[in-house]
């Protein structure tokens, strides 16, 4: 099984802390049959700044640490970057480090909104031959009130990618809810587990697609999994037309034309 999103770097983000944190958390992903895990720490979010150069370094370093110890785990460069305006410019400058070297660019919100440059940024990216995935979108506040906008993401070329966690309602009911409909309406592609550590947010991905073959079926979890192969492969990920979640308003109760007059 391949990981494509998590922050199994020592030091650098919100994830290991330390080169043991790191071999911990390798440890639990054989366990959980992962043999490939993207290192994806994050980059242009708030304090952490994690430029291309850097994730290769401590990704090299960190391989070597698991062969010394007997791991066969392989980990792979990748960062989460946090979208903004720049993140172009900078690709070109060397400085973003896409998916093993793939043209896929691991790109996140804000937890509560969409930012309104995005669809501009990413048709930009696209033109330069990059792929935007938008990791978590099941988690965006934004995205959960309004779907439709994910939609038009996935229609205009932009994959996505759930938290293995969130499909087993690590998040919360309603996180786990709409997870579920990001699969059916074909708009999610990637399953991957955005581990940090290894008690509170640890991989999940073996219960996750446990649930994928239970509820959905074996071919549809063999996909997710083929996608992870591709993507890290750098080859093309071919989606499936994506389908519009429909939002049922509520109506708004009518007033009697009566009112006051008793």
């Amino acid at each position: 099984m391949i990981d494509t999103h998590s922050h199994i770097l020592p030091g650098i983000d919100d994830g290991a802390k330390t080169l043991d944190d790191t071999l911990a958390m390798a440890d639990a992903a054989i366990a959980e049959g992962i043999t490939e895990i993207a290192a994806t720490p994050h980059h242009q979010n708030g304090p952490y700044i994690n430029e291309k150069a850097d994730v290769r370094r401590l990704v090299t370093e960190a391989n070597e640490h698991l062969q010394k110890n007997g791991r066969e785990l392989t980990i792979l460069p990748g960062q989460e970057v946090r979208l903004y305006g720049e993140l172009i410019a900078d690709w070109k400058n060397g400085l973003i480090q896409t998916i093993n070297d793939s043209n896929y660019v691991y790109v996140e919100f804000p937890s509560a909104e969409v930012p309104a440059f995005a669809g501009r940024l990413f048709y930009d990216m696209q033109v330069e031959g990059l792929t935007p995935v938008i990791v978590h979108p099941e988690r965006n506040q934004g995205l959960i009130k309004h779907p439709s906008q994910l939609y038009e993401f996935v229609r205009s070329g932009v994959l996505t990618q759930v938290t293995a966690a969130s499909l087993t309602g690590r998040f919360g009911s309603a996180i786990e809810t709409f997870s579920w409909q990001l699969i059916d309406h074909k708009l999610t592609h990637i399953i991957a587990s955005d581990a940090h550590n290894t008690v509170s947010r640890g991989f999940m991905m073996k219960d996750a697609f446990a649930a994928i073959e239970a509820e959905r079926g074996e071919e549809l979890a063999a996909m997710f999994q083929a996608n992870a192969e591709d993507l890290v492969d750098g080859r093309q990920v071919i989606p499936e037309p994506p389908q519009p979640i429909e939002r049922t308003k509520k109506r708004r109760k009518k007033r009697s034309k009566f009112l006051g007059l008793f």
